[in-house]
């Protein structure tokens, strides 16, 4: 089966539709799949509603289809770096379910592994547990949170062999893999493609049955989201 396809826009062809529930990785502008982005944006697929952890900034990330309209609907622990975000969702233009992060990363990991829903403390007392089923174990009160399904996955990976197999890089591991385990199509943009049997066992962080689709992105611009630099002495 090839799973590698020429260009990102032939890879989410006939996958993404409109009003999808799909997951992004990525954490701030590290290890976001930058051209498939790109490619979402070109379509024009709107109504969207995104699992990621943050919304990317104003002119790149998903802030790109956000400034398109393309995003209705947004589940995110962190939403600070992005000015069209706070005046969408202010202006009541954007929908927005605010989940804390950890919490985020274990619905979509819960997803991945088959688990509907678990218990957890995080946002017990507060409004992030309104509505939801409160339980008691070992006398501490517990919030269900429901797991996510999202229909695609649009994930970054350093490296993938041409089974799918695929290695991270450094802190772009971060959503990756639990977005990728929890989508129910998983399209992944890398910037290595090698043969099968070349990535050492030790060094597959992600097994290729979760991955469907694999486009090659060599050069991502890999946009720094706030430079700082050391005061002069």
């Amino acid at each position: 089966m090839n799973k590698i396809y020429p260009s990102a826009k032939a890879a989410i062809e006939g996958v993404l539709r409109d009003g999808q529930l799909i997951a992004v990785g990525g954490f701030g502008l590290c290890g976001i799949p930058e051209a498939l982005i790109d490619a979402v944006r070109d379509a024009g697929i709107k109504n969207l509603t995104a699992i990621s952890n943050n919304a990317g900034v104003d002119d790149f990330g998903l802030g790109k289809l956000l400034q398109t309209r393309q995003i209705k609907k947004m589940i995110s622990s962190y939403v600070g770096e992005n000015k069209e975000f706070e005046r969408q969702y202010l202006a009541g233009e954007l929908e927005l379910e605010f989940t804390p992060q950890g919490t985020l990363a274990e619905k979509l990991r819960a997803g991945g592994a088959g688990i509907p829903a678990f218990f957890t403390k995080t946002g017990v007392g507060t409004v992030v547990a309104e509505g939801k089923e409160l339980r008691e174990f070992d006398g501490e009160t517990y919030v269900m949170e429901r797991a996510l399904l999202p229909d695609v996955a649009l994930v970054k990976a350093d490296v993938a062999d041409k089974s799918g197999n695929l290695r991270f890089n450094l802190t772009a591991r971060n959503f990756n893999p639990a977005a990728a385990m929890a989508g129910k199509v998983c399209i992944v943009e890398v910037e290595k493609i090698v043969e099968t049997g070349d990535l050492h066992p030790d060094d597959v962080h992600l097994p290729g049955i979760y991955v469907h689709r694999i486009v090659l992105n060599a050069a991502p611009e890999k946009r720094i989201e706030k430079r700082t630099v050391r005061a002069a002495a």
